[in-house]
Parts: C-alpha cells; structure tokens; sequence
C-alpha cells in the first residue's frame, strides 16, 4: 500500500494495511507461513526471522493492520482474548492496584479475582459509569484502569476521555477491553485510553471459527514489553488463526454497518414487545450512557441484553428459537444469543451478580447479519412461549 495509511479510509485500510503483495509471487493475500523456525543465511545473519514464537510474517501482517485501524503504534496477538488480557496485566506488579469496572466478561473477572489476586495484585471495582467512583478508587498504588464500554452484559457506557483523565493524573494506564464495538465504531485511542484489547474471535474475526486476542498501543515502551511477554511467555496467537482474522477484517466495515442495521431494528422490535421487560441498547434514545457513546463512537454496535422476568421465562425462549443459535461467544455472522448468568458469567459469584443486575431472566443477544425479517419473527415466535 503506498502512501501514509492514515489518509486513507477505514475500509481501504482493513483490506490493505500491513499487507503488501507477496514480495516472491505477487500473491495478494498474505501466506500462512506455517512454519516453526528459518533458515540462517550464514552464522549470525538471517532475514530478520529466527523462531515462529518471537516472529511471524502472517502474524506480524495481522498485528500491522489492527494497529492500524486503531489507531495505535503497535499490535500484539495471542492465542485468546484472556491470553490478551494476561499480558496486559503482567505491567501490574505484586503490591501495585488496579479498578476495574465491576460489570465485566466473567473469565476477566475470574482471572482478576481468582488468579492475579493471588500473587499480590489488588482489584477495586466499581461503576465506571460514575466517574466519581474510578476517582474514589484511585490510590497511589493504582496502575491500571481497566475498562469495558459498552459492558457485557449490562451495555453500560464509560466516558472514555473522562477515565482517561483520572487514570493518567495518577500516572496510571487506561485499558479499554473494544471487542464490542470494533474498531469501526469506537477507537478509544483517539479518546486518550493507552491500551486496547480485542477478543478477536469476536467481530474482528466475524465467523465464529477462530479463537484469538490483540493488544494494541499508543506508547512505545508498552509495545516493546508486549513483544518481551509475547516472546517470554509464549501465548501467541498461531499462523493459520492470524490468516483466518486478517481475512474476517477484510470485511469488517461492511460486516459491522449490517450488523448495526439489524442491532437497531431488534432493539427497537424487543422495546416495544409486551412480553420483554427492558432492553439494554446504547442506540436507544433513553439509554442512560446514549449521548456519551454518541460522542466517542460512530454507532451502537449489534449487542443487545433484554429481560424477560425470570428463569423460566428466559429457557422457554432461548429453547424454542430456531434461526438464532443458542451459545457462548459473539460477534459471528450469525446471530448468537445467550443467558449470561448461566453461560458466560456464570463464574461470577450470584451475590455479585445481583449487584450488577445480572438476573436469570436476563438474554444477551449478538444480532448477526442475516435476513432481517427473519431474525424478528423468530423471536416474535420465540417470545409467544412465554
């Protein structure tokens, strides 16, 4: 790709960035170099490639990419969003502290509780939503805020620039876990965050057939530890599944604008059901964080959380459903729909889910990009059971 990569438009640089045509064949999709090491010309001198866990052409093309459409100076893949998450927090150091946001993905709340506290590191959570609240957690020992906007599952918004402000006054780092809104909607970068993480088996990858995660930087230094980790600790994301994301992102702009065009449509069609009792959308007009997401992202995204009462209510529509697919994960092409307090948060202890208003008749939705009618009326059908 010729020409500085930030004149040009999102889309163009899903398709291009980090990936020249192959130097050898003119091949115009980057290879699965499938291989553990290289060859040394002679000794002490190779083509810049020794082993597959410190370098990867396929590998180093994906991280080139989504740093791009991030916005940041460096990308850094593993082998799984949490893997992501765990090189992140080897910057916390036994004895130092970090706030977090207390509704989270519970496998982050599982390693920060059940994990990382073991080895000396302090959690405060809180309601990112108040910033008063991140402010009040702050102590001199504070290193990290971590945080999810929009939530998962309550589609709560943190303001961004805000966080970013009390983090970086106490000389601490802001992280924002973005797998939920993609770089094609929000780039916290741009709203002062230091860190982005993505789960890329989400909607960065969009077909439901890759496990991954990516760390992105807007600061040297914790690019250059990123690299130190990735090659330490060895959790990097694999040749074949950094081919299989760089090919979702190709498509990520026109995936995500589908998305959205049906994540409102479903919003708006559960708003106004008579059977479902709220609905948490950050596109619909009476969210509580719409006008701040409206103001550091360029759409709302395809995640919807909705309840419907009770235990019994939210199984008797999740096991009549017959286009939309009843399982963990997010962010395919096709639509996912779960119940967060058995499934993906069911790790969190249920005294801290009723704080945070996971309750049992609560279903999370990952509207994909199917025909339209036919995702409504199987819902419609779906909530007839009730």
């Amino acid at each position: 790709m010729k020409g500085d990569p930030k004149d040009l438009g999102f889309s163009t640089r899903a398709i291009h960035a980090g990936q020249p045509p192959d130097p050898v064949t003119g091949a115009v999709t980057v290879p699965i170099y499938q291989t553990a090491t290289y060859i040394h010309d002679e000794l002490g001198k190779h083509k810049g490639y020794e082993y597959s866990r410190v370098q990867n052409p396929t590998r180093e093309a994906l991280e080139a990419n989504v740093a791009s459409l991030e916005g940041g100076i460096g990308g850094h893949a593993f082998a799984s969003g949490m893997a992501a998450i765990s090189t992140l927090l080897t910057m916390v150091r036994s004895g130092e502290h970090v706030v977090a946001s207390s509704n989270v993905y519970g496998g982050t709340y599982r390693l920060f509780s059940q994990v990382l506290e073991r080895y000396g590191l302090s959690f405060t959570w809180v309601d990112a939503t108040r910033l008063e609240a991140v402010e009040e957690a702050m102590t001199d020992k504070t290193r990290l805020v971590f945080i999810e906007t929009p939530t998962n599952p309550m589609m709560e918004v943190t303001d961004i620039a805000g966080a970013a402000e009390i983090a970086h006054k106490r000389e601490a780092l802001l992280a924002v876990d973005n797998t939920f809104m993609s770089p094609r909607f929000q780039r916290p970068l741009e709203h002062g965050a230091d860190v982005v993480v993505h789960s890329t088996t989400k909607f960065l990858n969009g077909h439901s057939d890759s496990l991954g995660g990516v760390l992105i930087s807007s600061r040297p230094e914790d690019a250059e530890w990123f690299a130190f980790v990735q090659k330490s600790a060895g959790g990097m994301l694999s040749p074949f599944d950094s081919f299989l994301v760089l090919r979702g992102l190709k498509t990520l702009g026109v995936r995500m604008d589908r998305h959205e065009t049906n994540g409102r449509s479903v919003a708006e069609f559960l708003s106004s059901h008579p059977k479902v009792e709220r609905v948490l959308y950050p596109g619909l007009p009476d969210h509580p964080g719409h006008e701040i997401h409206q103001r550091q992202a360029s759409g709302f995204g395809a995640l919807i959380t909705f309840d419907v009462g009770s235990f019994a209510a939210a199984k008797a529509v999740l096991d009549r459903l017959e286009v939309m697919s009843l399982g963990e994960s997010l962010g395919g092409v096709e639509t996912l729909i779960s119940h967060p307090a058995s499934m993906t948060h069911a790790s969190v202890p249920p005294e801290e889910r009723a704080k945070i208003g996971i309750g049992d008749g609560l279903v999370r939705v990952s509207v994909g990009i199917e025909d339209l009618d036919d995702l409504l009326g199987d819902l419609g059908q779906a909530l007839e059971s009730i």
